[in-house]
């Protein structure tokens, strides 16, 4: 079993010492989903929802989320972030899919930008429809792929776009 990194030797927590790591372009892709009613799908996809419009507000909590996260997960290393994309699409007639795109030139990946993003994204879909569905359900929040760094790439699947 690999030592964990944020552990020193007496088991106290630490910052990942990336100093000596190289400076490498990186990319991670998260996606995620939010089940609720029909019609509140509907509402949200009509942008008649009375709060506004959901899926621009929840698209901007996950770019300032995503920009934010060193500051929200422990240890995380706060990253130049150059590219954040976060993308919506209807599916199954009562799931919001959630997908998003982070990209940096760094010592370390934007794993959990990607993944705080997509978090954020949907806990804000449900913040503004609570009024209309609280059986609202997130589910699904992973990493799809990654690239750059010394780990190598990671993809969940050979496709691209989100999986159901």
């Amino acid at each position: 079993m690999a030592r964990l990194t944020h552990f020193d030797e007496q088991g106290a927590s630490r910052m990942v010492d990336v100093s000596e790591k190289s400076v490498t372009h990186r990319t991670a892709r998260a996606s995620g989903r939010i089940r609720m009613q029909p019609a509140t799908l509907n509402a949200i996809c009509d942008a008649s929802v009375k709060k506004g419009d959901v899926r621009e507000v929840a698209r901007l909590a996950g770019i300032m989320a995503a920009k934010r996260t060193s500051d929200l997960i422990p240890l995380c290393h706060p990253l130049p972030l150059e590219s954040i994309s976060i993308h919506f699409e209807a599916h199954g007639g009562d799931a919001l899919l959630i997908e998003s795109t982070v990209e940096t030139t760094a010592k370390t990946g934007v794993e959990m930008e990607a993944l705080t993003a997509v978090s954020v994204a949907a806990l804000t879909v449900y913040d503004m429809c609570k009024g209309i569905d609280r059986a609202m359900t997130i589910e699904q929040i992973q990493l799809e792929s990654k690239a750059g760094g010394a780990s190598g790439d990671f993809s969940r699947s050979a496709t691209p776009e989100i999986q159901a």
